[in-house]
């Protein structure tokens, strides 16, 4: 079995993004504005339409068995409105996402967003993480180490202030794939840098931290091929080393992974190279930051399964990053 750990609901429904309009509007009206929850008023075969000619048609072509899916990430936007805007907008997107699995649950296995927002306690997180969890099976969670859009104004992953997420993750025995939303920052390109400025940053601040030694068994994944850190492994052994941590096998990868979405052969051969092959989970991201056809190669970008095939490690090592690594870390799929 394939399964695709990083999947996000990107073709959904347009009445979704109205809503979302609506309160963005009452917001500009008054931004303290509570809202109420509302409806969305999607039907089942809305979200067939949805997925039939994309991500389905795409698991299809591509060979993938199944998709960790969770809402767009882009879409999470933590720094727009209040904790009210938020928890409402992430309950009516991750229960889209279990109406998704209840459709095609041979397809898709849900992980939920969670509705952080800029300087607000995490209990709504909490609660809606062990909803999703006993309620809809879910098996992981997106975590946003900065929901003020590229501000950074939030503390660092080890901090106390996410405790009481780590706790419940390991509770529960769910991870979460640390991920960050849209920008507001002029500065960042969303999916260019800020993303990939967000992976990078995750794992520096959890190696400065004693995140992995206050929660043995916690997990996290770190995205789109880890953002710099394969690229730039030696120098993060070495600031290990400077800063007098364990060497970071031991610090953080039996608690830290990677996925696949890096999107060219020479860039995936540099994963499989550097980092070790139990911290590896297949992902696609389809369909996500990069659409287009590769003009060196004629295929998309996103089609990174065909980056594993074509790698020079053994099958037995393909096996793993397709499914046995994933499985190891969202230890709840069935």
């Amino acid at each position: 079995m394939i399964i695709d750990c990083h999947g996000h609901y990107t073709t959904a429904p347009e009445q979704l993004g109205e809503y979302r309009a609506h309160q963005k509007s009452e917001l500009e009206k008054n931004a303290a504005a509570k809202g109420k929850k509302g409806e969305l008023n999607i039907s089942d075969d809305d979200i067939r339409e949805s997925l039939e000619n994309s991500q389905l048609k795409l698991q299809r072509e591509r060979g993938i068995d199944r998709t960790i899916f969770s809402p767009r990430a882009s879409w999470m936007e933590h720094h727009v409105g209040n904790e009210h805007t938020s928890k409402y907008w992430t309950e009516h997107t991750n229960e889209l996402i279990y109406r998704v699995t209840e459709l095609y649950p041979n397809n898709f296995i849900g992980a939920c967003a969670l509705p952080q927002s800029p300087g607000v306690d995490l209990k709504n997180s909490v609660k809606e993480l062990e909803r999703c969890v006993k309620e809809f099976a879910f098996v992981g969670c997106n975590l946003n180490l900065d929901p003020s859009g590229g501000h950074w104004d939030s503390p660092p992953l080890g901090d106390r202030y996410w405790y009481t997420v780590y706790e419940k993750m390991v509770e529960l025995d769910v991870p979460a794939m640390i991920h960050v939303s849209g920008c507001c920052n002029p500065a960042f390109h969303a999916t260019g840098s800020y993303y990939l400025s967000a992976d990078t940053t995750a794992f520096m601040q959890l190696m400065q931290s004693d995140v992995t030694r206050d929660f043995p068994t916690i997990r996290f994944i770190i995205p789109h091929g880890g953002g710099a850190v394969p690229y730039h492994w030696g120098r993060f052994r070495g600031l290990a080393d400077m800063l007098k941590l364990a060497p970071l096998d031991e610090l953080l990868m039996n608690n830290v992974y990677f996925d696949t979405c890096v999107y060219h052969q020479a860039g995936i051969d540099l994963l499989l190279d550097v980092i070790p092959n139990k911290n590896l989970l297949f992902a696609s991201e389809m369909i996500g930051a990069v659409r287009g056809i590769d003009s060196e190669t004629g295929y998309y970008f996103d089609d990174t399964k065909r980056y594993i095939d074509n790698s020079r490690v053994s099958e037995e090592d393909k096996r793993s990053i397709f499914e046995a690594n994933t499985r190891a870390v969202f230890s709840r799929i069935k």
